[in-house]
């Protein structure tokens, strides 16, 4: 389960670390154009500036978050503090997933993986960690 656990959990958070550059500091325009077809010429000047200004910003706390999570992945994974940080966190992106999903109308394919994919990944981690605290409680008895 632990092996498993990693591989989600590396995936995941490659994958924020790399979006959340990119986003934030490499080319946000083409997320933009290819992930939400929004063509920032078409936007009046303040409200494309303010746009680029609030998503750069959420990719950087993104970009954030994925490098506390390697920089603590060895804590994530033995100290249930933090691993109940990192899921709290985790899940509060999947939950988002999901009330858009229920409050904005069904997503794209793409996203739907992308939502699967991040809840399946919680739950292995959670069920890992879950595991090494049952274990470590009957060890202490």
């Amino acid at each position: 389960m632990i092996r498993l656990a990693h591989f989600f959990f590396y995936t995941y958070v490659g994958l924020v670390i790399l979006a959340g550059f990119w986003g934030a500091f490499v080319n946000p325009v083409w997320d933009m154009k290819v992930m939400f077809s929004i063509d920032l010429g078409q936007l009046s000047p303040d409200s494309a500036i303010n746009l680029m200004s609030q998503y750069r910003f959420l990719r950087a706390l993104e970009l954030g978050f994925g490098i506390v999570s390697i920089l603590f992945v060895g804590r994530i994974f033995s100290e249930e503090s933090y691993w109940r940080l990192f899921l709290m966190v985790m899940g509060l992106g999947v939950l988002a997933r999901v009330f858009s999903w229920c409050f904005d109308g069904n997503p794209n394919l793409l996203t739907k993986f992308f939502l699967f994919y991040e809840a399946i990944g919680w739950l292995i981690i959670w069920k890992a960690g879950l595991n090494k605290i049952q274990k470590t409680a009957s060890d202490g008895n």
